[in-house]
């Protein structure tokens, strides 16, 4: 199949199209001036917008917008489902990354992955995490294989970083949105987290992806937490945590072989109050390296007082999903499942 051939935008369901960039400073040295921290914004207006709340849709480590526009062979994306079906959808480029300017001077390093690396996380089904073995929805040929890996770019190698500079930029962004649903992938997952914990009032819902973990340190033998929890940037916990080492932790063991065991909350744990009330969807697939751990998210967003959906695909028949469940062949199937999920949740407030 030539993907060239293949169109990737449903010109029928879409109004009008805009580009914008939100957030940045400007920085004076020696008399020249420039631009840095910005990001990439697109909008995309559906003929007949039948839902309130617009979604902003956040790209992880190493992608683009191009994983919400169309997939390694071709087939329609999500940003093209979601306006088919009366959804405003912005995507927003990480700063630093992609169409978001990089400057080295302000961004310091970045990081890429090995193919090899890449192939092994998302493409195969000898991943060697117990449920690599079950991945069967990566779409098919070596055409589709070397798509996806020629879209990766470098990122920021500090996730504090990249949060630090969303962040900046989310307030710019929700005004130009209004409220809005934030749907966030992998590295990303931690934007929704602390948007949500500082514009609550303009956050409508959540949807996670396997968002970044496990929770506070993937090493059991840590001595003390590398993040808070959710996130490397403080978020407004109760009582209030100027340092992840504030925070009181134990190993949570798992019941099952296939699950990992990590790091929780000591009780009486700290509480987030400015996301207790928000719609919120963690979603998992069912073969991902995300599916042994994901749990460990869900528990200590229950500890902290956050009413959410943690919700593994494979139990609501979706089966064979990686990482990577945008992009692969049922993707439009994940896709309505969210959709009637935010019209059943987020839709409801």
């Amino acid at each position: 199949m030539d993907v060239k051939s293949i169109p990737c935008t449903d010109q029928s369901a879409l109004a009008s199209r805009g580009i914008f960039y939100v957030g940045g400073e400007f920085v004076t040295e020696d008399g020249k001036t420039r631009a840095h921290g910005q990001m990439f914004v697109e909008k995309y207006v559906p003929r007949h917008v039948t839902h309130p709340w617009p979604i902003v849709m956040f790209h992880g480590a190493g992608q683009t917008n191009v994983n919400w526009l169309t997939t390694p062979d071709g087939r329609m994306g999500w940003a093209d489902w979601f306006v088919a079906h009366g959804w405003i959808v912005y995507l927003a480029e990480q700063p630093a990354r992609g169409r978001s300017a990089y400057h080295r001077e302000d961004d310091g390093e970045r990081m890429r992955h090995s193919f090899e690396d890449l192939k092994k996380r998302f493409l195969g089904s000898s991943g060697g995490w117990p449920q690599s073995k079950l991945h069967t929805q990566w779409p098919e040929g070596e055409e589709a294989e070397r798509q996806f890996l020629l879209s990766q770019v470098e990122y920021l190698n500090s996730n504090k970083a990249s949060q630090e500079r969303v962040l900046a930029a989310a307030g710019d962004l929700l005004a130009h949105t209004g409220p809005a649903v934030l749907l966030t992938h992998s590295q990303a997952g931690p934007f929704g987290w602390l948007i949500a914990d500082r514009y609550p009032e303009l956050v409508k819902g959540v949807v996670a992806l396997e968002p970044s973990g496990p929770p506070f340190s993937a090493k059991l033998d840590a001595a003390a937490p590398k993040n808070f929890g959710i996130a490397d940037l403080p978020l407004h916990y109760e009582p209030f945590a100027d340092s992840p080492d504030e925070i009181e932790l134990e190993i949570l063991r798992s019941p099952s072989s296939d699950l990992s065991d990590g790091w929780v909350m000591k009780e009486p744990a700290r509480r987030l109050p400015h996301l207790n009330g928000i719609p919120i969807l963690l979603l998992c697939s069912e073969s991902s390296y995300h599916a042994q751990y994901d749990h460990l998210t869900s528990y200590v967003l229950s500890q902290a007082g956050v009413a959410h959906d943690f919700v593994r695909l494979e139990d609501v028949g979706i089966h064979g999903n990686g990482h990577m469940m945008m992009l692969e062949k049922n993707n439009l199937d994940i896709a309505a499942w969210i959709g009637r999920w935010l019209e059943t949740h987020a839709e409801k407030q």
